[in-house]
């Protein structure tokens, strides 16, 4: 497996990942459009084929932010979103980031597990937060230790 940066012919794959994982996700003009502004925008590739990707950006001066993650469901529990979170990281790092947020769904106890085996520590909850009012886990990983 590889991690590369996104390239645009990636969109269609990272598209059909985003729609059979999230049950709002974001179209496709929107996903660009985040890529035009700068954010990170990496992918896990296996045999040619795109099986993950994440999202990322600096939202300010030293906070980092994840703005989606997601792997394709055949390759989940494979390392693939550990991978890319941790070559996030690894960007975040260049840029001397203390902190990386995010936003993670109440109900998705999968997620918060994973997160928080990635060294996020869950901060608050966000009430009606989603689209559908579902409520939102803040979780945060301070950078310290990285630097250290």
């Amino acid at each position: 497996m590889i991690i590369r940066e996104f390239k645009r012919p990636d969109i269609k794959r990272v598209l059909e990942i985003e729609m059979a994982s999230f049950s709002d996700p974001y179209p496709a003009n929107i996903l660009i459009d985040i890529y035009n502004l700068g954010a990170g925008f990496l992918v896990a590739q296996k045999n040619n084929w795109v099986v993950g990707y994440i999202i990322f950006w600096i939202k300010y001066e030293d906070e980092g932010h994840i703005i989606s993650i997601a792997v394709d469901k055949r390759h989940r529990r494979q390392d693939v979103g550990s991978k890319l979170v941790e070559s996030s990281i690894e960007v975040f790092k260049k840029f001397n980031v203390k902190e990386i947020k995010l936003e993670v769904r109440v109900g998705n106890k999968s997620a918060r597990k994973f997160y928080s085996k990635m060294g996020f520590k869950e901060q608050k909850i966000v009430k009606d937060y989603y689209e559908d009012l579902e409520d939102a886990v803040i979780m945060c990983k301070y950078m310290n230790d990285i630097y250290r």
